[in-house]
C-alpha cells in the first residue's frame, strides 16, 4: 500500500485580494470564539508580515506573538491597531436569528 504525502496547509499561502482576509476573518469573528478570532488574526498579521505590522502598530514582533498566542488576551485598543494596521475596519451586524425589534 502506497502512503499518501501531503504538503502542510498554511492559509497565509492562499491570501490573495484583501477581501479574502475580509473574508477570513469574518468567518472567525462569525464563530464567537476569542481564541479562535487571536489565532486568525495571527495568521493574517504573518501573511501581511509582523514586522510590518509590529512598526505600525509601535509594538514589537515578540510582544504581537505573544498577544496573540493561546495565553494572549489582547486590549481592545491593541486589537484595534492590529486591525488598521492590516488595512481593515471591524464591522458588526444583526444576529440573523434575532429579531431586531425584541431587542430594541
Amino acid at each position: 500500500m502506497m502512503s499518501l504525502k501531503v504538503a502542510p496547509y498554511d492559509p497565509v499561502d492562499y491570501f490573495k485580494p484583501p477581501e479574502d482576509v475580509a473574508f477570513y476573518l469574518k468567518a472567525a469573528l462569525k464563530e464567537n470564539d476569542p481564541a479562535l478570532l487571536a489565532h486568525a488574526l495571527g495568521v493574517v498579521l504573518r501573511a501581511r508580515g509582523m514586522e510590518y505590522i509590529a512598526e505600525r502598530t509601535g509594538g514589537s514582533r515578540k510582544q504581537l506573538y505573544r498577544t496573540l498566542s493561546d495565553q494572549g488576551n489582547p486590549q481592545l485598543d491593541t486589537l484595534m491597531s492590529m486591525v488598521d494596521a492590516m488595512g481593515l475596519r471591524l464591522s458588526s451586524r444583526p444576529i440573523e436569528s434575532e429579531p431586531a425589534a425584541a431587542w430594541w
